[in-house]
């Protein structure tokens, strides 16, 4: 982990800039595809790798290479290496440090797309992957063969905010020989740092908080040079690659992290605690709670309880789960439908129909998703107004 002068505040503000020479404020944004150079010999040192340098905007932007080293610094991180997308991400790292034969423990409360990504995808590439629980060290354990490469969990889970012993994770893995990969998408490292926590690489999907406006697509992978090397020849070879636009939108949504995730936390500690009063609810989920789980180990780990709350409607006797469900999805008239995260607009969801539609029942099930589950990521609106908007609970 990287040691750095200032506060992550600070940091999020600051690290990472890059001024050319016309003295600009605010970090410039790089709209091109290729760079000149000034001789033959300086082209062949640059692809070389004996000159650094830029390139081609595929491996080597400046706006690109200023937010890389901007999440790099909050995260602690030696190397970051920008993406197109968080699952572009999470392919990335699969690609660059697995083979076939290889093994991966994964939870089983993981995004829906990342299951399908590795159960239908790289599975027809060899690699095996057992799904255990998030929670339950002994699982994972028990899961290790001698093939097993990566751990890779979400913490907290999405829907569910389950929340895993990163350090005790860490351990199992490393003892075996493994890397523990950690998707720190719902906390940010406003919230949570997993490396310094003992995590060897951190996935985000920049999309969610690091924008915080719900504007572009794009992902992160974060670790050691040693492991980001590997993730950087398939960046390069793959054109997995972060766009310069894109890039300069994150670069400004990370200098308000902080305050943000500060904002989202506090207003979803409030719905939080409300939606636990009302009638219409039969369970909440989320780590600021002291009813949750694991919120003793969340509030060692994070800062605060972050944004996302998720809870169970309680249906009527003339409703299945799903029909409650959608029938407060569908009362609401401030709450943004869409199952994206991470907004400034509150959004709401129903994960068994959207985000994890595509996992089997069973799966489903195992992993502690239910027909009733509704998920909501808390905005920046005032909580009265979203308490207001889901006032259809509070009559059961």
């Amino acid at each position: 982990m990287t040691k750095n002068l200032y506060q992550p505040e600070t940091l999020s503000v600051r690290a990472g800039s890059e001024m050319t020479e016309f003295g600009e404020n605010s970090e410039a944004l790089f709209l091109n595809s290729s760079f000149r150079f000034n001789s033959a010999a300086q082209a062949a040192a640059r692809f070389g790798g004996s000159e650094p340098g830029n390139i081609y905007s595929r491996f080597t932007n400046p706006t690109v290479t200023m937010f890389q080293n901007k999440l790099a610094a909050l995260e602690g991180a030696e190397q970051c290496v920008a993406t197109s997308s968080g699952m572009s991400a999470i392919l990335a790292c699969v690609m660059a440090l697995c083979s076939t034969g290889d093994h991966i423990v994964a939870s089983r409360s993981i995004f829906g797309t990342s299951v399908q990504l590795f159960s239908n995808i790289l599975a027809r590439w060899g690699l095996q992957v057992t799904f255990v629980s998030l929670t339950n060290p002994a699982d994972w354990q028990a899961a290790l063969t001698a093939k097993t490469k990566l751990f890779f969990a979400e913490t907290p889970s999405n829907p569910l905010t389950e929340v895993c012993d990163i350090q005790v994770l860490a351990d199992i893995a490393h003892r075996a020989g493994a890397y523990l990969v950690v998707d720190n998408c719902f906390c940010t490292p406003a919230i949570q740092r997993p490396l310094a926590l003992g995590a060897d690489i951190i996935i985000h999907s920049a999309t969610k908080y690091i924008d915080g406006q719900g504007r572009c697509l794009g992902g992160a992978v974060l670790g050691s040079k040693a492991l980001m090397e590997p993730v950087y020849g398939f960046l390069r070879t793959a054109g997995v690659t972060m766009s310069a636009f894109n890039a300069w939108v994150f670069l400004k949504g990370l200098e308000t992290l902080f305050i943000r995730m500060e904002a989202h936390a506090r207003n979803a500690k409030a719905l939080a605690i409300w939606l636990e009063a009302q009638a219409g609810v039969a369970r909440v989920y989320y780590p600021g709670l002291a009813s949750h789980p694991q919120h003793a180990l969340a509030m060692q780990q994070q800062t605060n309880g972050g944004g996302i709350v998720s809870f169970e409607v309680k249906p009527k006797a003339d409703q299945t789960q799903q029909q409650a469900a959608w029938a407060l999805i569908d009362a609401t008239r401030l709450i943004s439908i869409t199952a994206n995260l991470g907004d400034a607009k509150s959004t709401i969801t129903h994960p068994a129909t959207t985000t994890h539609s595509r996992v089997t029942a069973e799966a489903r099930l195992a992993a502690g998703i239910s027909d009733g589950l509704v998920r909501i990521a808390v905005g920046l609106e005032h909580v009265d107004d979203l308490k207001a908007d889901l006032s259809s609970l509070q009559n059961a």
